[in-house]
C-alpha cells in the first residue's frame, strides 16, 4: 500500500505535518506538498505540481485563517501572500488539492504498552474541499467497504507510532479517491480536537479523561469502560446507531462574507442527533438547528432558487446546500445530475431520494388513511410530527394526537459503546421508532432541564453553566435531573452531568415525548437561552390541554419558574410596552410598523430593528434617518426589516418585525399601527 500526505483541512498542524512527512517516508508515506517563505518558492513548487486548484495553507493559524484554494494563477499569488502575511513564521504550504475525493477522520489512543485502538470514524458528507468543521459530518463511516476502512485503520495505527505519541489521543483525516481508491493522508493532530468531542459524544468513550489516565501510567486495559463496567479501555467501542453533526452558520452577522464554503473554517457552532438510520439522524439534526426547519423539508418561508442560481449553489458549496438539495429533487432533477455537480457520494444521495420520495407520497394522505405500519415507517425515517402535519394539512398537535392513537411511540436506546453486546449502566439516550424501549424512569421526584440547544461560539456557555449547576444544585436537594440537549460540546451533555441524558432536539415534539416517558414533576426552561425559551408557550399549552400526572404522584407535570407567559410579555416588544404603559413607567416613544413605507413616511429620525425576540439571530440595529440618504436607508432597512419578517414567518405569534423610536426621547408612547 502506497499512501502520499496532503492536506485539505485547514488546522494549526504546519509544524506536525512537515515532521510527519519525514517520518512517513520510512513507512512508504509519500509527500506532495512544499512549504514556501515567499511567493518565488511558491510559485516554484506550483509549476512542478502543474495544476491547478492548489491549496494554500498558512503555518499557525486557527480555523485555516489565511487560507484557501487557489484554481488560477492570479488567486494563487494573492492568496501565497495573503497566507504569508498572516502566518506568525511567514510560511505557508502549498499543496496539491484532492477536491471530490471522499473525507474521513479515525480517532486513535495509544497506551505506554504500545496498545491501540481506534475510538471512533467519522465521514464527512461534503467531499473535499470543505473545512471538516463546516461539513455534515456522520459516525461511523457509512460507505467504506471493510476492506477500506482496515486500510485506513492500519494506517492511522501505523501514524500515531511513529510520530512518537506515547500515549494520549490523536486525531487523523485521510481522503479516498472514489474512482480508483487511492488513499491520501490529510492531517495528523497529536492531540485531541474538536471531533474528538463529537467522537466522544457519539460512542460514549470519553477521550479527554482516558487521555489523562494514559498520561500518568495507566495503560487502556487498566481503565474501565465507564459506561459498561465490565469491558476495559482496549475493548474499541462498537455502535450499532448512526450519529450525524450539522455546522451551523452565522453569516448575517459578518458583513460583506461570501457565505461559500472553502478550506477556511466559518462555521460559529454545531448541533448533532443519533437515529438508528442516517435519515433518521440527519432530520433529528436539522429540525434541532433552529434554522426554520422541522426537517428535510423545504421551510415556510424558503425562496425558490431560479434555474442558474440552483445549479450555482449545488456547485459551490455552501450552508444551505443541504436544503437547497431538497428544492433540486422538487424541481425534478435526479440524484446522477446531483452527483455530477455537488461529487457527493451517491450514498448519501440515494438516501435524500428515498426521503423526497416518501415526503411525495405523504403529500399525496390524509392522515387518518395512515395505518400504524404507515406511520412507524415514516417516523423511522426521521420524519417529525410538524412535517406530517403539513403534508397532510393538519396540526403537529393532530398528528401528534393520532400517532399516538396507534400505538406508535419513540422508544428510547442506550448510548453503550458496545452495540448492546453488554449492559450499559449509564443512562445516556436517544430516541427511535426501532424496538423496544430501554429507558427505566423512576417514580421519584425529578426535573427536566432543557438546554441550550445548538453549539455556538461567543453565546451558550452561560446557558450550558446555568443548566449544569441547576443538575448540581437539584440532585443535592434530593430530585432526579433529567438533561435534555442536542449539543455535542458542552459539559450538560456530558452523561454524568445528569441523572439521565437525552440527546434530543429541543422542539415541542421531542421534549413531550420526554415528558411522557419521564413524567417529572417540573420542567425548567429558563436556563438554556433562547432555545427552550421560544418553545415554552406552546409547551405550556399542550400540557394544560393534555395534563400529564407526575411519575412522583405529586399532581401533573408543570413548567416550574417565570411562566410561560411572563415569559412572553418580557420578550414581546408590543406585550412589553403595553405593560410598560400599564404600570405608568416612562419609555421611549415609539411605534411598530409592518411595511418599509410606514418606516420612511414616519417622523422618527432613529429607527431600533428588533428582528425576532425569541429568533435565532437575535440582532439589534439603530439607524439614524439624519445621516443616511433615501437610498441608504431603504437599502439597510430593506435588508434588516426583510430579515425581520422571515422571523415572523416561523414564529408567527410575534407581532411586529420592528419598532421605531421617535426623537422626543423618554415619554409616553405613540402607540400607533401601521
Amino acid at each position: 500500500m502506497q499512501l502520499a500526505a496532503s492536506h485539505e483541512c485547514s488546522q494549526p498542524g504546519f509544524l506536525v505535518m512537515a515532521l510527519m512527512c519525514n517520518s512517513l517516508s520510512s513507512i512508504s508515506f509519500l509527500s506532495c506538498s512544499a512549504t514556501a517563505s515567499n511567493l518565488d518558492e511558491a510559485l516554484a513548487f506550483a509549476q512542478e505540481i502543474g495544476k491547478f486548484p492548489l491549496i494554500i495553507r498558512p503555518a499557525f493559524t486557527l480555523g485555516g485563517t489565511g487560507g484557501g484554494i487557489s484554481y488560477n494563477m492570479e488567486e494563487f499569488k494573492l492568496q501565497v501572500q495573503a497566507g504569508i502575511d498572516a502566518s506568525m513564521t511567514n510560511q505557508v504550504l502549498v499543496e496539491q488539492s484532492l477536491i471530490g475525493w471522499k473525507e474521513f477522520e479515525l480517532e486513535v489512543m495509544r497506551d505506554l504498552k504500545d496498545n491501540c485502538m481506534i475510538v471512533c470514524s467519522i465521514e464527512n458528507v461534503d467531499p473535499m474541499g470543505v473545512h471538516t468543521g463546516d461539513s455534515i459530518t456522520v459516525a461511523p463511516a457509512q460507505t467504506l467497504t471493510d476492506k477500506e476502512y482496515q486500510r485506513l485503520r492500519d494506517a492511522a495505527i501505523a501514524i500515531i507510532r511513529e510520530m512518537g505519541v506515547e500515549c494520549g489521543g490523536s486525531n487523523v483525516q485521510m481522503a479516498i479517491n472514489p474512482e480508483d481508491g487511492e488513499v491520501m493522508i490529510i492531517e495528523m493532530n497529536p492531540r485531541v480536537s474538536r471531533s474528538s468531542a463529537l467522537a466522544s459524544k457519539a460512542t460514549g468513550f470519553p477521550i479527554a479523561k482516558m487521555a489523562a489516565k494514559l498520561a500518568v501510567g495507566y495503560t487502556l486495559d487498566q481503565i474501565p469502560n465507564d459506561i459498561t463496567q465490565k469491558t476495559p479501555a482496549s475493548f474499541e467501542p462498537s455502535i450499532d446507531y448512526i450519529v450525524t453533526k450539522i455546522p451551523k452558520f452565522a453569516f448575517e452577522k459578518f458583513k460583506g462574507t461570501k457565505a461559500e464554503l472553502t478550506t477556511q473554517m466559518k462555521s460559529v457552532g454545531e448541533v448533532m442527533a443519533i437515529g438508528r438510520t442516517w435519515q433518521e439522524s440527519l432530520q433529528k439534526a436539522l429540525r434541532g438547528m433552529e434554522a426554520g426547519l422541522d426537517g428535510w423539508s423545504l421551510s415556510k418561508g424558503w425562496k425558490r432558487l431560479p434555474k442558474d442560481q440552483l445549479m450555482y449553489k449545488l456547485r459551490v458549496p455552501n450552508p444551505d446546500r443541504i436544503t437547497i438539495m431538497k428544492q433540486a429533487f422538487e424541481d425534478g432533477m435526479t440524484k446522477e445530475e446531483l452527483f455530477e455537480l455537488t461529487a457527493i457520494d451517491p450514498w448519501w444521495l440515494a438516501q435524500l431520494e428515498e426521503l423526497h420520495n416518501t415526503e411525495v407520497w405523504l403529500h399525496e394522505q390524509k392522515l387518518e388513511s395512515l395505518s400504524a405500519d404507515d406511520m412507524r415507517e415514516i417516523k423511522s425515517r426521521g420524519f417529525s410530527d410538524a412535517q406530517i402535519a403539513r403534508a397532510t394539512g393538519s396540526s403537529m398537535l393532530a398528528v401528534r394526537a393520532y400517532r399516538k392513537s396507534l400505538g406508535v411511540l419513540p422508544a428510547y436506546k442506550r448510548v453503550d459503546t458496545c452495540a448492546a453486546e453488554f449492559q450499559a449502566d449509564t443512562p445516556y439516550m436517544y430516541s427511535t421508532y426501532d424496538g423496544t424501549c430501554e429507558s427505566t424512569p423512576t417514580h421519584h421526584k425529578k426535573v427536566l432541564i432543557l438546554g441550550g440547544g445548538p453549539n455556538r461560539i461567543g453565546q451558550g456557555i452561560e446557558f450550558d453553566y446555568c443548566c449544569c449547576h441547576a443538575s448540581f444544585a437539584l440532585r443535592d436537594e434530593g430530585f432526579e435531573t433529567i438533561m435534555m440537549n442536542c449539543n455535542p460540546e458542552t459539559v450538560s451533555t456530558d452523561y454524568d452531568t445528569s441523572s439521565r441524558l437525552y440527546f434530543e432536539p429541543i422542539t415541542v415534539e421531542d421534549v413531550l415525548n420526554v415528558i411522557d416517558v419521564e413524567r417529572p414533576d417540573g420542567v425548567i426552561v429558563q436556563f438554556g437561552g433562547q432555545t427552550p425559551l421560544k418553545i415554552s408557550t406552546a409547551l405550556q399549552k399542550a400540557l394544560d390541554d393534555n395534563p400529564i400526572p407526575a411519575a412522583s404522584g405529586q399532581g401533573n407535570v408543570k413548567i416550574w419558574g417565570t411562566q410561560p407567559d411572563a415569559i412572553d410579555e418580557a420578550e414581546d416588544r408590543d406585550r412589553w410596552m403595553a405593560l410598560l404603559t400599564r404600570l405608568n413607567i416612562k419609555q421611549p416613544a415609539g411605534t411598530s410598523p409592518r411595511q418599509l413605507k410606514s418606516i420612511l413616511t414616519s417622523q422618527c429620525w432613529l429607527i431600533s430593528i428588533w428582528t425576532g425576540p425569541l429568533s435565532w439571530m437575535w440582532m439589534r440595529c439603530v439607524i439614524s434617518k439624519a445621516t443616511l440618504s433615501s437610498a441608504e436607508l431603504w437599502s439597510t432597512l430593506s435588508r434588516l426589516v426583510c430579515t425581520a419578517v422571515i422571523v415572523r414567518a416561523v414564529y408567527p405569534h410575534r407581532p411586529s418585525p420592528a419598532r421605531l423610536w421617535t426623537s422626543s426621547g423618554i415619554g409616553q408612547p405613540r402607540w400607533q399601527r401601521h
